[in-house]
């Protein structure tokens, strides 16, 4: 059990690299126009509030006309349009950068996701997988496209307007630079709360994403059992639990907006005050400021506040971003490298040059079984063309050496396959040269068709036929309604058990894999099926290698040379 303070160190620890592999995304992304223009915009500020201020003053106290200000008022136009032009460009930059970023972070969890292996899925809820690269990848797009960039104008503008504000009128400088301060203390006490309910929140969304797919992929058993009507209260108690906390993060968002804007329109009314008390001549510190500095201040003033305004109405992107960042983590053991959210090219693994006339080549394999001792080879040899037999009881770990042998389990030692090993293989070559029929096999929703030719895309229907004819499935498939584009259901729903093996064992006979594992291939068929599908196997494994494990001994006695897995968990070769 981990103490509550070692915990809390692995949290700190946790959350200290998500907040710098964001950093890392950060700096790395093409964001720095949509930084900079910003910058640019807000500097432009300067003088258009000048400008303005001028012709105001010029108007009122000096009473020329409006054609003697227009070139003033004209400057003031432009400058404000020059800005708005940037500010548009900056945003189209911004949500660019961020939508590659969440592109190529897709690919790079996907990647991650195949490269994991079946058995790693399988372990996880395919909703709570599905929403992490859906929806919480999407919750990235505000940190990126407008926190960063709000944020890096809130350090740089304000404190540039009290520089130069500082020229014209120090007191009213003061006056922007005590009340500045104000507004990110507040927003950093407001944020810590924020980030805890956008986790919750993230959290809750997950478990309702992973929730309702699993209810739908069993809704035929649940509705055969008489659970649906609970399992949908189910549900809705737990899109009821999503609401609430998403309330609570729009409370905390509303409140801490609410205060912000209170304090900078106070910081305003300071300003205003001090000029009006100053121009009407009843204070008299920082000198007498003209009606020009006057209104070159009261302009200045709420854009000095407004990059701290749209940091703080975009801080909530930044707790939501550090809570899906957080939830990644935790559902795919961990975070891609930065690097791979910011290329525009994923990595792929190189193919390597095999020599598949070695085969496989064991030597001291130890695989890790959960809840039991783990399973050990010392050493094997698959050479090309072998039939070799596993024997062993149920649970002895048949299944996890074929399951390794597929790339698809973690393991110790030493495996290598045409003189590469094994874990440098990349997975689709590796599925090129060798084919696992698993004792449970997978069929997809759609035709019978379409789950041959997940093996062979191209393949004909001529040649559909000749591999479900070698499986004995040919005179089932003409009995039905449409043939071989008869639907199936989730999980081989229309077919039987034994139906659902063999159809699987079809793609067998479409496959041009020189390395074949079969697991129980026969354990559902009759005396005739099998010895029927035994004689075709040998007939279409011939000169290829044949790993076959089962208990049945007429299948254990097609092959050449025979594997045992011990009680201790030992492959006798």
């Amino acid at each position: 059990m981990i103490a509550p303070g070692r915990r809390k160190t692995v949290a700190d620890a946790a959350a200290q690299a998500e907040r710098r592999w964001l950093r890392q995304v950060g700096q790395g992304a093409p964001l720095a126009a949509a930084i900079a223009l910003p910058l640019v915009a807000g500097s432009l500020l300067l003088p258009q509030s000048f400008a303005l201020a001028r012709a105001l003053d010029r108007l009122v106290i000096e009473r020329q006309s409006l054609r003697e200000v227009a070139p003033w008022l004209a400057l003031a136009a432009v400058l404000l349009l020059l800005r708005a032009l940037l500010v548009w460009t900056a945003e189209i930059k911004a949500q660019n950068a961020a939508e590659q970023i969440k592109q190529n972070l897709r690919r790079a969890l996907m990647q991650r996701l195949l490269a994991s292996g079946v058995l790693w899925s399988r372990a996880r809820s395919s909703g709570a997988l599905a929403d992490a690269i859906s929806t919480q990848v999407d919750l990235l797009e505000g940190y990126f496209a407008r926190y960063l960039p709000a944020t890096v104008s809130a350090a740089f503008l304000p404190l540039l307007f009290c520089a130069v504000l500082a020229a014209f009128n120090w007191v009213a400088a003061l006056i922007l630079l005590l009340t500045l301060p104000v507004i990110p203390l507040f927003m950093a006490l407001v944020g810590w709360g924020a980030e805890a309910a956008s986790r919750r929140q993230a959290t809750a969304l997950t478990r309702l994403s992973g929730l309702f797919a699993d209810r739908v992929r069993g809704l035929l058993t649940l509705k055969l059992h008489g659970r649906a009507e609970a399992e949908s209260q189910r549900v809705a108690a737990a899109s009821h639990e999503l609401a609430e906390r998403s309330m609570k993060v729009l409370r905390i968002a509303f409140m801490s907006s609410a205060v912000l804007e209170f304090f900078a329109a106070l910081g305003l009314a300071g300003m205003a005050l001090y000029f009006g008390l100053s121009l009407l001549g009843f204070v008299r510190v920082g000198g007498s400021p003209t009606l020009e500095v006057a209104l070159f201040g009261l302009l200045l003033a709420p854009e000095a506040y407004w990059p701290l305004r749209q940091m703080a109405a975009h801080y909530h992107d930044r707790a939501h971003a550090r809570a899906a960042v957080a939830e990644i983590a935790r559902l795919f053991d961990g975070l891609p490298s930065a690097e791979a959210a910011v290329a525009r090219d994923a990595d792929v693994p190189l193919h390597l040059p095999l020599d598949l006339r070695r085969g496989f080549v064991i030597r001291q394999l130890r695989m890790p079984i959960p809840g039991r001792a783990a399973l050990c080879m010392a050493a094997g040899e698959l050479r090309p063309g072998d039939w070799v037999a596993l024997a062993g009881r149920s649970g002895s770990g048949k299944s996890t050496l074929l399951e390794t042998l597929a790339g698809l389990r973690p393991f110790e030692g030493e495996v290598c396959f045409g003189g590469q090993p094994l874990g440098t293989i990349a997975q689709a070559q590796l599925r090129q040269q060798v084919l696992l029929i698993s004792q449970r096999p997978w069929l997809a929703p759609g035709s019978v068709a379409d789950n041959l030719r997940l093996i062979a895309p191209e393949a004909h229907e001529a040649a559909l036929m000749h591999a479900l004819t070698q499986v004995g499935l040919a005179d089932w498939v003409r009995s039905l309604p449409q043939g071989l584009d008869t639907p199936l259901g989730m999980r081989g729903q229309g077919a039987s058990g034994g139906q659902a093996q063999r159809l699987a064992l079809a793609r067998l006979f479409l496959s041009d894999a020189p390395v074949l594992l079969l697991d129980e291939p026969t354990a559902h068929l009759d005396a005739a099926s099998r010895n029927a599908l035994l004689a075709a196997l040998a007939d279409f494994a011939r000169g290829r290698t044949v790993l076959l494990a089962s208990h049945d001994p007429t299948a254990l006695a097609w092959a050449h040379t025979r594997w045992h897995i011990d009680a201790d968990g030992q492959v006798r070769a």
